[in-house]
């Protein structure tokens, strides 16, 4: 008897999650992530310096998401996110005239990340409230910035980047179809690009100084937890 009634509960609160039987929708986001760092030697022989990171911290960035709900707590989520970073503290070492300087360079990145997400309905959501767990992979396409004086660089190549993530969330339904959408995220993205100077001499604060290289390597690392606040349409 105490199966039978828990069986109804259940489903009389499955009857709650369906969105009003919409099976689309598509949310407008804010982010904000905890952490990221750039890796500026990630080749070298030596281990310290390898390892050794510049971090370019915590930011905010605007992201959209399209889903798709075939089953009836089963949801697919396409997620497209557009960062852009920099930070200064970074620091290179340059030619001024027959002397070498060290000077300071703002360092950062620009990534788009296309993820790919499954996601289920819990069956304890109620009729205001859609609670939700999930993850899955995603491509990251980006390069780095580096800033200093008239310096201008663009990105030589690129290795493939992927990774997985896992989130939890809530719907709170404002109307039928608008929802305010909360979430928090975890995903550890990591990527090599190869940059190159387009110029070997910049002139830097009154001062032209001359680059001992043309190209280099980096790594880019967004590490942090992310939290997520948007609107959505549901249709």
């Amino acid at each position: 008897m105490k199966l039978l009634l828990f069986i109804l509960f259940a489903v009389t609160l499955n009857m709650y999650c369906q969105y009003d039987g919409n099976k689309f929708s598509i949310s407008v986001n804010g982010v904000y992530t905890t952490s990221s760092k750039i890796y500026l030697h990630p080749d070298s022989p030596d281990e310290t310096i390898r390892n050794n990171s510049f971090e370019t911290g915590s930011f905010y960035n605007p992201a959209v998401e399209l889903r798709y709900r075939p089953f009836e707590n089963v949801i697919l989520g396409l997620n497209i996110d557009y960062i852009s970073k920099e930070a200064g503290g970074s620091y290179i070492t340059v030619y001024s005239g027959i002397r070498t300087v060290s000077i300071e360079v703002k360092d950062g990145f620009k990534v788009i990340p296309v993820e790919l997400s499954v996601y289920y309905l819990m069956p304890f959501s109620t009729e205001s409230f859609k609670m939700y767990f999930g993850g899955g992979a995603g491509y990251y396409f980006g390069s780095q910035i580096r800033k200093f004086g008239d310096a201008d660089i663009s990105t030589t190549s690129r290795k493939f980047a992927y990774g997985i993530q896992a989130l939890v969330g809530t719907d709170f339904m404002l109307f039928n179809n608008v929802s305010i959408r909360g979430e928090m995220k975890f995903r550890d993205p990591q990527f090599k690009v190869t940059s190159r100077y387009n110029k070997t001499s910049i002139k830097y604060n009154s001062t032209v100084v001359t680059l001992p290289y043309n190209s280099f390597d980096s790594k880019i690392n967004i590490d942090g937890l992310s939290f997520i606040l948007g609107l959505a349409y549901h249709f």
